[in-house]
């Protein structure tokens, strides 16, 4: 977990340190679903979990192609435990490691991957205009950790639809290096798993 902690905080200094110019700004939305399909029955009721959106940031780094996206999305899905259906609210912090390969001056496709912290707002305790409610709650070692790997397109400056295939590793205080890399290898885990299906536009 450590190696993981230090890795963004590279990532995180790494965006600073480039120029003005490679930073865009942005918006991203989409769907969390269970399997993907590629036909319209991926929107199925019965195949969709939820929904996110939220405010999104891009920095190129000074290795052609490679670059950082961080964001901050409001996460609402639903879940059966017991036969009772649950609904869960998060703020998810994801960070990636993008590749961008161009195939024309307007048009490319990426592969990215990173952590993603997750952190539960859907608590009957929690409440956004109490402070001691919010310091308690966005506490790294209380978050949920969870691993990305996506790909995608891009069109333009402005428009990228992505896939991400998410990971979950369980809390951020007892995940490890060496969980990370046997989750994301094992397809058996029993460890929750799901797609995310996304648009962004950048200004």
């Amino acid at each position: 977990m450590k190696r993981i902690l230090i890795l963004s905080v590279l990532l995180s200094a790494a965006m600073t340190a480039v120029q003005a110019q490679g930073l865009k700004f942005g918006f991203k939305g989409g769907l969390d679903v269970t399997e993907m399909r590629f036909n319209k029955s991926v929107f199925d009721t019965s195949n969709k979990t939820g929904w996110f959106f939220g405010p999104t940031a891009q920095v190129s780094l000074p290795v052609s192609g490679l670059g950082v996206d961080i964001s901050a999305f409001y996460d609402q899905k639903k879940s059966e435990v017991n036969d009772e259906t649950i609904t869960q609210k998060n703020i998810l912090i994801p960070l990636n490691l993008r590749w961008k390969l161009g195939l024309g001056s307007q048009a490319g496709i990426y592969f990215a991957a990173g952590p993603q912290f997750g952190f539960n707002v859907g608590d009957d305790e929690f409440e956004w205009t109490d402070r001691e409610s919010r310091r308690n709650t966005f506490q790294l070692k209380k978050s949920s950790f969870s691993v990305n790997l996506g790909a995608g397109v891009y069109l333009s400056k402005h428009l990228e639809i992505g896939f991400c295939y998410n990971i979950a590793m369980g809390s951020t205080a007892d995940a490890t290096f060496s969980d990370a890399i046997d989750s994301t290898i094992k397809t058996d885990d029993a460890k929750p798993k799901s797609w995310q299906i996304s648009a962004a536009y950048f200004f």
